[in-house]
């Protein structure tokens, strides 16, 4: 989302992705996507969505929603993951699937160490001690794909 947005910043953009709104939704929004829908929408919803970016506006689902107005709540409190940057919960998502420090790095591109040190922020940042403590958390808050 980042790269479209440098190369056709004026592009309007729906995402459409098998991934839950509850996870992906905020963060594709706040890089700059114009819509977000999940694969289960309903083909009508799929059209008005169309429609209503290329026609400049912003669109989501209604459970979407209602997900944006529960983050917007003070009293709600946000979820631990919520705090990683777009790199680190994308480690994060690689680690509690099983993935090891050294396939991640090859995938990303970089190197072990700087695999480790996106793991120990992570790890700071949840206030987990451990990577299980991780896993447990994805499992318990259903971030596992």
């Amino acid at each position: 989302m980042k790269q479209i947005r440098v190369e056709w910043p004026a592009l309007p953009v729906l995402v459409l992705t098998m991934h839950p709104e509850e996870e992906y939704a905020v963060r594709a929004l706040r890089a700059g996507a114009a819509g977000y829908l999940t694969k289960k929408s309903a083909p009508t919803e799929l059209v008005a969505a169309i429609q209503k970016v290329t026609r400049g506006g912003r669109y989501v689902s209604a459970s979407l929603g209602e997900v944006l107005a529960r983050t917007l709540q003070p009293t709600v409190p946000a979820a631990a993951h919520e705090a990683l940057s777009d790199r680190e919960f994308q480690v994060f998502e690689m680690l509690v699937s099983g993935t090891r420090p050294n396939e991640i790095a090859k995938h990303l591109g970089v190197s072990v160490k700087t695999i480790s040190t996106h793991r120990a922020r992570i790890l700071a940042k949840m206030r987990m001690p451990t990577v299980a403590a991780l896993i447990r958390y994805a499992v318990e808050n259903g971030v596992l794909k």
